[in-house]
């Protein structure tokens, strides 16, 4: 069954690559279009899987409003420049050579994920944007949803004259699924991404055979500076934390110097208002009520109301313990203080640093990419959102008047 899913992703790919941008406009609008109209249905199948579910509960949930905003980040895609055929840079040489380069799909993608039904949506417009082919394979507790989803996106397809193999569902949560789309199908497949917890990327990254795009964890710092201005920490602090508990970029570590101490009861009040739970080091429990943090805290992504909270000396610690204890996901500074700014965004090592805002805007979305397929926190091809574009590769085109080289 998984070989025959990369033979008919291959030959889509091709279809692909070949049809205009105006026809994968009109494929993702579909898609957009039929996920509203399937809206019972694809709620009814995520209200089962939520009632299953003993983990995650809010990243799996859907309901009508959800819905909604992952069709209007549908379509979001669609309105995007198309990247296929874009011209990256031009030059001539002195033999008269023209050298364009020029960006290409990748491919056929491969995706395994866990827990959140809107990726399947998300993953599947941009695939199409960007010119790709892809095959989604979902966690067991969200199978359901996305394969009603999966209906949506291949209805859309068909009513743009695409092949519905563009982008296909594992329908099985056999993990043996997983194992035959590591060894790459045959060939089928020119790139995983993986998106989930730990367990899952070790996986991933022991077995494939085939080049990776990871996404992993979000230990994401909210730094509180000695020239932070209080009212500002406190809301960014806030919001970071407890917009979203269970998004990749909501903040797990405060950051605050010891000269900022005096504005850390503040913060915590707030916190503890929204109902987040704290645990901090000695000399923040030494200003206001929380539990003992230990050493496992600083490296944990709790997706819940909970906080890990730390005291540093200055800039210098702040940035170390981010080095250390980072998955260099997603972290931020509050201060007023610009050279403090500067260097916090030039020498912190994380895909996405942060001036006077909340990590919560770790998002495609956010970005201006309509949607993400993830947050990539590597260092090669592409980091941070993911988007279109980093979803292209390139290719030279080398135009000539009939040059031979001596």
């Amino acid at each position: 069954m998984m070989l025959e899913m990369g033979r008919k992703a291959r030959a889509a790919a091709a279809a692909l690559g070949k049809a205009d941008a105006a026809t994968r406009t009109a494929a993702i609008a579909a898609v957009a279009a039929q996920l509203r109209a399937r809206a019972d249905a694809i709620l009814a199948a995520n209200a089962g899987d939520a009632a299953k579910a003993t983990r995650l509960v809010d990243r799996l949930r859907l309901d009508p409003a959800r819905l909604e905003s992952i069709a209007a980040g549908v379509d979001r895609i669609a309105a995007l420049p198309d990247p296929v055929g874009a011209e990256m840079a031009r030059w001539q040489r002195p033999n008269g050579l023209d050298i364009a380069r020029v960006r290409t799909p990748i491919g056929v993608i491969g995706m395994i994920f866990e827990s959140r039904p809107n990726v399947a949506a998300d993953a599947a417009a941009i695939a199409l944007r960007s010119g790709n082919a892809l095959i989604l394979r979902s966690g067991a507790d969200a199978l359901a949803s996305v394969l009603a989803i999966g209906e949506a996106i291949a209805a859309g397809l068909a009513a743009a004259g695409l092949p519905e193999a563009c982008v296909q569902i594992v329908a099985t949560p056999d993990r043996d699924a997983v194992g035959a789309m590591l060894a790459g199908l045959d060939g089928a497949i020119d790139l995983i991404i993986p998106r989930g917890g730990k367990s899952l990327v070790a996986r991933v990254e022991a077995e494939a055979r085939v080049p990776l795009l990871s996404h992993l964890e979000g230990v994401c710092h909210t730094y509180v500076h000695a020239a932070a201005d209080p009212e500002m920490a406190r809301e960014i602090v806030l919001n970071g934390k407890m917009r979203r508990t269970s998004v990749c970029g909501a903040t797990e570590t405060l950051l605050i110097d010891r000269a900022a101490l005096y504005m850390l009861p503040a913060i915590a009040e707030a916190l503890r208002d929204a109902g987040c739970e704290l645990r901090g080091d000695g000399e923040a429990r030494a200003v206001t009520q929380m539990a003992p943090a230990v050493e496992a805290d600083w490296t944990t992504e709790y997706l819940a109301p909970i906080l890990a909270v730390r005291t540093v000396a200055g800039l210098d610690e702040a940035i170390a313990h981010i080095a250390l204890h980072g998955s260099a996901h997603t972290e931020a500074i509050v201060t007023e203080d610009a050279a403090a700014a500067g260097r916090f965004l030039a020498e912190t090592d994380s895909a996405i640093v942060l001036h006077n805002a909340s990590t919560q805007f770790a998002d495609g979305g956010e970005f201006g990419f309509g949607a993400e397929i993830g947050i990539a926190t590597g260092r090669l091809h592409a980091r941070g959102p993911v988007g279109p574009e980093q979803l292209t590769s390139f290719k030279y085109q080398v135009r000539g008047t009939g040059q031979v080289r001596l």
